[in-house]
């Protein structure tokens, strides 16, 4: 009688030792943390090794953990009027550019992420590393183990700042070639930092400073109100107008 398969973690555990981290797993996708020093060596082993045989990198994105865990939705002493009553302070986005935070040193503050697909195990797995230098976030390339990285990466260079050693063609893919900055960093303003628009006399694209105010992005709250329900005479209004329809026609068909 054949041995039963042990679970990914331990597979992993027993390969790759202290190179690792196991997470936790979520929706049955285990989530593995992997040294920077060791992300190529990992990621091909993940992919050519036969008891993992992860084929595919079917995602992968960055993070900016730089407000991680920190809440801006309190409500405890907030007053009862305005529905941004419960916003305290100036949260990641919500300032001018002229004003932006000026992050300190974080450990760990850019993570890139990769969701990887074994088609042979029918298994899917999460892996992540952190960029070692917040300042200058570098993180070897993966387009040499799985092709499908490339757009991905460019990507993430483009909206986190994330630069990829290695990336045969690293230049933005989502923004402008002269745009300044990285709109997905938690430091980047949510009403950008400058305005583009086409100049007809000038005949080509003009930047302007932002004329947009900083402003509360929160969700509204939704209460009951009255002008949203139908009125219950309405309502026996209209079915006694459509029991009315009904024995008219009724009595029409036994006249003919």
């Amino acid at each position: 009688m054949s041995e039963p398969a042990k679970p990914i973690s331990e597979l992993l555990s027993d390969r790759f030792g202290d190179r690792i981290s196991i997470g936790a797993s979520t929706k049955g996708i285990l989530t593995v943390e992997v040294d920077t020093s060791a992300w190529l060596e990992v990621c091909r082993s993940l992919r050519d090794e036969e008891e993992f045989s992860f084929e595919q990198l079917t995602d992968l994105c960055g993070v900016d953990y730089l407000s991680y865990g920190q809440s801006e939705w309190e409500t405890d002493d907030a007053s009862s009027e305005g529905f941004n009553r419960g916003v305290e302070g100036q949260g990641p986005g919500r300032f001018n550019w002229a004003d932006r935070p000026e992050a300190e040193d974080l450990e760990q503050r850019f993570g890139v992420v990769a969701h990887l697909l074994s088609f042979k195990h029918n298994r899917r797995l999460r892996i992540r590393c952190y960029a070692p230098d917040e300042g200058m976030p570098i993180v070897p390339s993966l387009v040499d183990i799985w092709s499908s990285a490339n757009w991905y990466e460019r990507e993430t260079f483009d909206l986190f700042g994330v630069v990829f050693e290695g990336h045969p063609d690293l230049r933005r893919i989502m923004t402008d070639y002269g745009f300044t900055g990285h709109p997905f960093r938690k430091d980047f303003p949510l009403i950008g930092n400058v305005a583009v628009r086409y100049d007809p006399q000038k005949k080509r694209v003009v930047y302007e400073p932002v004329e947009i105010e900083p402003r509360v992005g929160v969700p509204r709250v939704l209460r009951d109100d009255s002008r949203y329900k139908t009125d219950e005479l309405d309502q026996a209004a209209e079915a006694a107008a459509g029991e009315a329809a009904v024995n008219g026609s009724a009595a029409g068909e036994k006249e003919d």
